[in-house]
C-alpha cells in the first residue's frame, strides 16, 4: 500500500562452518550417529524422568488399554467350509424387517423374493454364506433364535424410539450368550426438521451403546424409494455383514444344532388314511452347526419335545461356495439363493423325493406363456386324472372312417389274458400259440419253429448296443475328447519299474463290449490267443516270474532270517565283491571329485542351518512376547493339528470316526413325532434341533439365583428357558442364612436369591431366563427373572419356619406346666431341651413330658410367668420340591395361535377367572377400639415411712384446698346508668383510635416501601455509571500503554 514503508528483510541465520560445534557436526555426520542419540548422551538430564508418579500413571494406563484388548483364546474349531452365518432380523411389527431382508437378498444375489418364509440362505462372498431369519414378535421365537444367532440386526423405529421388544431381546441375549448386534434405525424420513433428527440419532445411539457396548454399530436407513431402501445404504450394510468377525459362544460351541430349512413327511399314506392322528415320521434338513454330531442320539425340538434320531445322513450342499478363490467378485451363477420354505431352490434330489422349483407361481399359469423347459412339469402338475382312467375313457377306431370303439365294446385281449366265463363264474386263462410255416425250409423233419425264437442273437445284440449307447462314456467324461497323456505310478512295498503309457481319450473304450467283434471260443486258435494271459502261460522274458525273482535279488541283495539267524547272500552281493577288486584303481581317481562335492554339500548345509537359526532367533528372542501371545500361538497350533488330522480322508469314512462335522448339510430322520407338527406346520416359525448331551435328557433338581427386581411368589408356575428347552415348572425360592440353612421365601426380594426346581439336567454355569406367560403381548416387561445354574444336587434341604404355641396351666415360681403345644408324649420327647420363649421375651427350655394331659410338659424359665402369657417354640420344617416338568409345545398349536400357548395358571389367575375372593383373616380386620376405664387405688404410705419423709413431701400437704369462704370473696360492682354510658363512650373512642392508627401505619408502610424501591434503583444507576466510567478509564489507559510500547519499539522519545 502507498502509505506504508516496505517491510525490511530479516537477517538470516548464518551457520558456522568452523569452530568446535561445526567440527562436532562433521564428526557426527561421518559416523552416521542420529542427532537424538547424541543429544541424549550430551544432556542426559533433559531426557530423564521428570515425575515418577506421572510416568507410573502413563505406564498403567497403557497397560490397561492393552489388557482390555485381550480375551481368553479359544481353539478355532471352524471347519474349512463353515456353515452359513445365521443373521436374525429382530424388531417390533411394521418396522421394515421383511423389506430389508428382500433388499439384502437382491443386493447379494440379484434376485427378488416375495414372502420371507423360513431360513433364506445365500452366498454373499467367496468364503461366506448367510442365512437370514426373520424374528416375529412372539417371545418363544425370540428365545429360540437368540440361542442360534451369530449376528442380530436389531430394528428400531426412530419415529417411536425404543420399544419393549428391543429390551426383551437384549435381556434374552445376555442370558443365552451375547451374539454380535448391529442396530438399524428406520422411519427417519418422518422427521421434517434436521435438528430434531440429529438429536434423535444422538439420543438413540447413546442409549443403544448403554445396552450393548460403547461403540456398537448403528446404521441409519434414511428413507425408501419405490418400496425399497436406498441401494447405497443397503450395500454398505451388506459390506459390514460380509466382513464381520464372530467370537464363538460357549453354548453353541459345545452343542451341535441344526436350524431346519426343509421338512418332509415320510409317514406311510395308508397309515395316515386309516388313522389321521397317528404319529408321524419326519425328515428335517439343514446345515449342522456347533460341534460334531453322532448318529442315533437324542435331540430336542423347542416347542415340540425330546426325540430320538433314527438316522442321520449328509446330503450334497444345495448352496455351495464358489470353487475359484482368486477372483475379486462372484459371477451370476455363483450368486446362489436357497430358501425351500419360500419356494426357492431349483431341483433338489434326495432319498425321499425329487423337488422341482418352477419360476413363478402356479396360480396364473393359464395366462402366462408356457416355457419349453417347464412345459412337461407344468403339464404333470395340471393333470387331474390318472393314466388308467384316461385309457378307460378313451376311444379307438380300427379302420379309417369306422366308428370309434370304447374299451367295453372292443374285445381286444393279449394272449394269455384271463377271460371271465359267466357260466362257470370264474376267470379262465387261454393258452395261445402263434405258428408260422417256413416255406424255404427243405428239412426232412418239417417241424414248424415258433416265431419268437427267430433272430434271438440279433435281437440280443441290438438290445445290448442300445443299452451301451444310453450309458455315459466314462472316458470322455473324465478325460475329455483330446489326446491325454496318462502317467500311472503305483506305490508298492517293493520298487517296481513302470513305464508311462499314452492312451487316446477318443479311442475305443475298453469297458464297452462290441457285439460285432464276437468270437467263437470253441476254436483252438481263440483259446491259444489268451493262453499266455494266465499264470500257466508263457510270458515275455522281462515279465517272467524267474526273471523278476533274479531282479529282486540283484536289487535287495543280502538279508537275514530273523527266526533262524541265518544270513543269505544274494548273487548281487557276490558280484559286488568281485567288482570291488576290479574297481580299486577307478576309486582313487574319483576320490578327489567326491572330496570337492562333499565340501560343497557341507557349505550348503551350514548355510541352511544359519538361516534356520536366524529365523528362530527373530521368532523367539522377541522381548515383547507375553504369556498371552504364547497361549494364542498354542491354540493356533492345536487348530491346525485338528484340521490336518482327517484332511485326506473321504467324508464317508470320516463321519464314522468323528461324526458329522459342522458345515455339512444333513438329513435327520425322526420318528414318533406328534401329528400336529405336520398338520399345523407354519414355516414362519423356526425349527431348531438341539442335540442333547449324555446326561441332559434326565430330569433332576436345579438351583438358580440372580433374580431381577420382579416380585415372584413361591409355588407359582413359571416358564423357564434353560439350554435348548422351554418348559413350565414350580420353583421354590430360598435364601441361605449365615449358618448355611436354606430358608424358604414366600416372595422374592429385591436381591439375589436361590430357586430349586424339578427339571432337565443342564450343565452348571448355563444361563436361564423366566417368564410368567408366553401368551400374547403385554404392556409391561415380560422377562420375570434371569439367572444361572449353580448345582445339580438333591441334597439341599429347604426349610420353612414353624411356630408352635402353648399356654401355661400351672405356675410354680420359675417352673411352669405348658399344654396345647404338642398332641402326644412322643412329640414332646423329640423336642426335649429345645429353647422356648414367651411373647413378653422370657426365655425358657423344655425339660420333661407329663403323663396327663396328653402333650403337656414341664419347662423352666428365667422369670416367673403369668397365666396370661403365651409360650411359643420356633422350629424348621423341610419342604419338598414339586415335581412338575411341562414342556412348552407352541409349535403344535394351530396356525395363528402359536403365540397363545398357556400352561398351568397361578392361584391368583384361577381366583380371578373363577371369581373367588379371598376370605379375610378375622384377626386382621379393623374393629372399633373400646377403652376400658381403669380405677386405681389410692396411694397408701405407711406411717413409719411418712415420718422419714421431708416436710414438703408429707401426705398432708397433698390434700386439696377447699372453696374460698364467702366472706373472703370480692363483691361484684354494679354500675350506675351514667357510669355505663361513660364506659360505652370510652370503648367507642378507643375503637376509632385503633382503626385510625392502623390505617396510618399501613399508609406509612407503603410509603417506606416505595422509598426503598427508589433508593435501590438509584444505587443500580450509580453502579452502572461507575462501571461505564471504569471501562472508559481502562480503555484510555490501555490505548496509552499500547502507544507507548509502539514508540519504544520504533526508538522514538516517549511522552509523559
Amino acid at each position: 500500500m502507498e502509505g506504508k514503508e516496505p517491510k525490511k528483510e530479516q537477517k538470516r541465520h548464518q551457520q558456522k562452518h568452523s569452530g568446535p560445534k561445526a567440527e562436532r557436526k562433521k564428526i557426527r555426520k561421518q559416523l552416521g550417529t542420529p542427532a537424538g542419540d547424541d543429544e541424549r548422551k550430551r544432556n542426559p538430564k533433559a531426557f530423564a524422568v521428570q515425575s515418577a508418579v506421572r510416568m507410573a500413571k502413563t505406564f498403567h494406563r497403557a497397560q490397561d488399554l492393552k489388557a482390555k484388548k485381550h480375551h481368553i483364546p479359544l481353539v478355532d474349531r471352524t471347519p474349512l467350509e463353515p456353515p452359513p452365518i445365521v443373521v436374525v432380523v429382530v424388531g417390533p411389527p411394521k418396522v421394515g424387517k421383511s423389506t430389508l431382508i428382500r433388499c439384502l437378498i437382491k443386493n447379494f444375489t440379484r434376485q427378488k423374493l416375495g414372502d420371507i418364509c423360513g431360513p433364506v440362505t445365500i452366498v454373499s462372498g467367496k468364503k461366506r454364506r448367510l442365512t437370514f431369519i426373520e424374528c416375529s414378535n412372539d417371545i418363544n421365537t425370540m428365545i429360540d433364535l437368540a440361542k442360534v444367532a451369530d449376528l442380530v440386526l436389531m430394528f428400531i423405529d426412530a419415529s417411536f424410539v425404543f420399544e419393549m421388544e428391543t429390551f426383551e431381546f437384549l435381556n434374552i441375549c445376555q442370558v443365552h450368550g451375547f451374539p454380535r448386534i448391529m442396530g438399524v434405525l428406520t422411519h427417519l424420513d418422518s422427521f421434517r426438521n434436521n435438528k430434531a433428527l440429529r438429536k434423535t440419532k444422538k439420543r438413540l445411539k447413546h442409549r443403544f451403546w448403554t445396552e450393548v457396548y460403547q461403540g456398537a454399530k448403528l446404521f441409519y436407513l434414511s428413507g425408501m424409494v419405490y418400496g425399497e431402501y436406498q441401494t447405497q445404504e443397503v450395500k454398505n450394510l451388506g459390506r459390514f455383514i460380509s466382513v464381520m468377525k464372530f467370537r464363538p459362544l460357549v453354548w453353541q460351541q459345545s452343542h451341535p444344532y441344526v436350524v431346519a430349512d426343509r421338512m418332509e413327511d415320510l409317514t406311510d399314506p395308508e397309515m395316515v388314511r386309516v388313522d389321521p392322528k397317528c404319529d408321524r415320521t419326519v425328515s428335517l434338513y439343514g446345515y449342522l452347526r456347533g460341534t460334531y454330531l453322532k448318529n442315533k442320539g437324542q435331540v430336542h425340538i423347542p416347542g415340540v419335545g425330546d426325540f430320538a434320531v433314527a438316522d442321520i445322513s449328509f446330503m450334497p450342499d444345495p448352496c455351495t461356495l464358489p470353487e475359484a478363490q482368486k477372483k475379486r467378485a462372484l459371477n451370476e451363477k455363483e450368486r446362489l439363493l436357497y430358501a425351500p420354505m419360500a419356494g426357492v431352490g431349483g431341483v433338489v434330489y434326495d432319498k425321499d423325493a425329487v423337488y422341482i422349483d418352477l419360476p413363478g407361481g402356479h396360480v396364473n399359469q393359464e395366462q402366462e406363456e408356457v416355457c419349453p423347459t417347464t412345459e412337461l412339469v407344468q403339464s404333470l402338475i395340471g393333470t387331474h386324472t390318472t393314466l388308467d382312467a384316461k385309457m378307460a375313457a378313451g376311444k379307438v377306431s380300427l379302420f379309417t372312417g369306422a366308428a370309434a370303439l370304447t374299451p367295453g365294446e372292443a374285445d381286444v385281449r393279449t394272449p394269455g389274458e384271463p377271460i371271465w366265463d359267466p357260466e362257470t363264474q370264474r376267470e379262465r386263462r387261454k393258452a395261445v400259440f402263434t405258428e408260422e410255416e417256413d416255406d424255404d425250409d427243405d428239412d426232412s423233419e418239417g417241424s414248424r419253429a415258433l416265431r419268437w425264437k427267430e433272430g434271438l442273437q440279433q435281437k440280443a445284440s441290438e438290445a445290448f448296443l442300445r443299452q451301451q449307447r444310453a450309458a455315459p462314456n466314462l472316458r470322455k467324461l473324465v478325460y475329455g475328447t483330446g489326446n491325454v497323456s496318462v502317467s500311472v505310478r503305483i506305490l508298492y512295498f517293493f520298487a517296481v519299474n513302470f513305464t508311462d503309457k499314452k492312451h487316446r481319450a477318443d479311442g475305443v473304450d475298453c469297458s464297452r463290449f462290441d457285439p460285432d467283434a464276437a468270437r467263437n471260443w470253441d476254436l483252438e486258435e481263440m483259446l491259444d490267443s489268451i493262453r499266455d494271459c494266465f499264470v500257466t502261460g508263457k510270458w515275455e522274458d522281462d515279465q517272467d516270474a524267474a526273471t523278476l525273482q533274479k531282479e529282486d535279488e540283484e536289487l535287495y541283495g543280502d538279508f537275514e532270517d530273523l527266526e533262524t539267524g541265518a544270513v543269505h547272500k544274494g548273487k548281487a552281493g557276490k558280484q559286488k565283491d568281485q567288482a570291488e577288486e576290479e574297481s580299486d584303481d577307478d576309486d582313487d581317481e574319483e576320490e578327489e571329485k567326491l572330496m570337492v562335492d562333499d565340501e560343497t554339500q557341507k557349505n550348503k548345509r551350514l548355510e541352511k542351518k544359519r538361516r534356520l537359526k536366524e529365523c528362530f532367533d527373530t521368532e523367539y528372542d522377541d522381548g515383547d512376547a507375553t504369556y498371552f501371545d504364547d497361549l494364542k500361538e498354542e491354540m493356533q497350533k492345536q487348530a491346525e493339528l485338528n484340521r490336518a488330522e482327517f484332511e485326506e480322508v473321504d467324508d464317508e469314512t470320516r463321519v464314522q470316526y468323528e461324526g458329522f462335522r459342522p458345515g455339512m448339510y444333513v438329513r435327520l430322520e425322526i420318528p414318533s413325532l406328534p401329528c400336529e407338527f405336520v398338520t399345523k406346520f407354519d414355516p414362519h416359525y423356526p425349527i431348531i434341533l438341539g442335540a442333547l448331551g449324555a446326561s441332559e435328557g434326565n430330569v433332576g433338581y436345579l438351583q438358580k439365583h440372580r433374580w431381577h427386581n420382579r416380585i415372584l411368589k413361591t409355588r407359582d408356575p413359571l416358564i423357564l428357558s434353560l439350554g435348548w428347552r422351554r418348559f413350565q415348572t414350580i420353583p421354590l425360592y430360598h435364601i441361605e442364612d449365615h449358618c448355611g440353612r436354606h430358608r424358604l421365601l414366600k416372595y422374592t426380594q429385591h436381591m439375589h436369591c436361590g430357586a430349586t426346581i424339578w427339571g432337565p439336567i443342564t450343565p452348571q454355569g448355563t444361563g436361564f431366563l423366566a417368564v410368567q406367560s408366553v401368551a400374547g403381548t403385554k404392556t409391561s416387561f415380560r422377562i420375570a427373572a434371569t439367572g444361572v445354574v449353580l448345582d445339580l444336587d438333591k441334597s439341599v434341604t429347604i426349610v420353612k419356619k414353624l411356630k408352635l404355641i402353648g399356654y401355661p396351666y400351672k405356675i410354680y415360681k420359675n417352673t411352669s406346666f405348658i399344654k396345647g403345644m404338642f398332641n402326644t408324649v412322643l412329640e414332646v420327647v423329640k423336642f426335649e431341651g429345645a429353647s422356648i420363649r414367651t411373647v413378653s421375651g422370657v426365655r425358657g427350655q423344655i425339660k420333661k413330658a407329663l403323663s396327663t394331659p396328653a402333650g403337656a410338659y414341664r419347662a423352666t424359665f428365667e422369670d416367673r410367668l403369668l397365666m396370661s402369657d403365651i409360650v411359643f417354640l420356633r422350629s424348621w420344617y423341610p419342604v419338598s420340591v414339586p415335581q412338575l416338568y411341562n414342556p412348552v409345545t407352541s409349535l403344535l398349536m394351530p396356525a395363528g395361535q402359536k403365540d397363545n400357548w398357556s400352561g398351568m395358571r397361578t392361584v391368583g389367575q384361577l381366583k380371578h377367572d373363577l371369581g373367588v375372593r379371598n376370605k379375610p383373616n378375622t384377626d386382621s380386620l379393623y374393629k372399633p377400639v373400646v377403652r376400658v376405664q381403669h380405677h386405681f387405688n389410692k396411694l397408701h404410705i405407711p406411717r413409719e415411712l411418712q415420718k422419714a419423709l421431708p416436710f414438703k413431701s408429707k401426705p398432708k400437704q397433698d390434700q386439696p384446698k377447699g372453696k374460698t369462704p364467702k366472706d373472703l370473696q370480692r363483691p361484684a360492682v354494679i354500675r350506675e346508668p351514667h357510669e355505663r354510658k361513660v364506659a360505652a363512650l370510652l370503648n367507642a373512642l378507643i375503637l376509632v383510635h385503633n382503626y385510625k392508627s392502623k390505617k396510618a401505619h399501613t399508609v406509612q408502610h407503603a410509603k417506606h416501601k416505595d422509598f426503598l424501591r427508589q433508593r435501590s434503583k438509584a444505587e443500580e444507576d450509580k453502579l452502572k455509571r461507575q462501571k461505564e466510567a471504569k471501562k472508559k478509564l481502562y480503555r484510555m489507559m490501555g490505548q496509552k500503554e499500547k502507544k507507548s510500547q509502539r514508540s519504544s519499539l520504533k526508538g522514538a522519545p516517549q511522552d509523559d
